[in-house]
């Protein structure tokens, strides 16, 4: 069965069963968790963990995730697994975007700029007009197409 269609089997009544049904989209497909194991305990991956780390790194939470989804997805009433992983995800997506939060360099904008919306320097704009984005963009607005003569269009064959 499908981890997601085991988890409409999910009728919740505690908190961790409420926490595990709004949460479950961040719960991979099963065979994810496994991949990544497998992934990061190759020797490629090892040299890499290796020349970036400078040693190996722990990969038993793939391990300890691809476990707990099988019980999950084998048993959707089993919540504790179910949260279990969805704190994993949830922690990684913490460490993962750690340096987008911690980033003072740059200073984040409210909305867009004023004139995103200006029109291109005439130099840009000449450009476009012959390219081939320009003649699809006519094509699908069903304007006037240009010759085969006058465009032109290099194939190698």
């Amino acid at each position: 069965m499908a981890l997601y269609e085991a988890a409409t089997q999910i009728k919740p009544k505690t908190p961790e069963e409420q926490e595990v049904v709004k949460n479950l989209w961040a719960i991979r497909p099963c065979y994810l968790y496994n991949e990544e194991y497998d992934d990061c305990t190759s020797i490629k991956a090892r040299f890499h963990q290796y020349f970036i780390h400078g040693e190996s790194i722990d990969c038993n939470q793939w391990k300890r995730d691809f476990d707990n989804c099988s019980r999950f997805e084998k048993d959707p009433n089993d919540t504790k697994s179910g949260l279990e992983l969805i704190r994993s995800e949830q922690s990684r997506c913490e460490e993962r975007m750690r340096a987008h939060y911690s980033n003072n360099v740059w200073s984040k904008r409210a909305g867009p700029p004023e004139d995103w919306a200006k029109p291109l320097p005439e130099h840009m704009q000449k450009e476009y007009e012959n390219s081939f984005l320009a003649a699809k963009s006519k094509e699908l607005r069903g304007g006037p197409q240009t010759p085969d003569s006058e465009s032109s269009s290099c194939s190698i064959m």
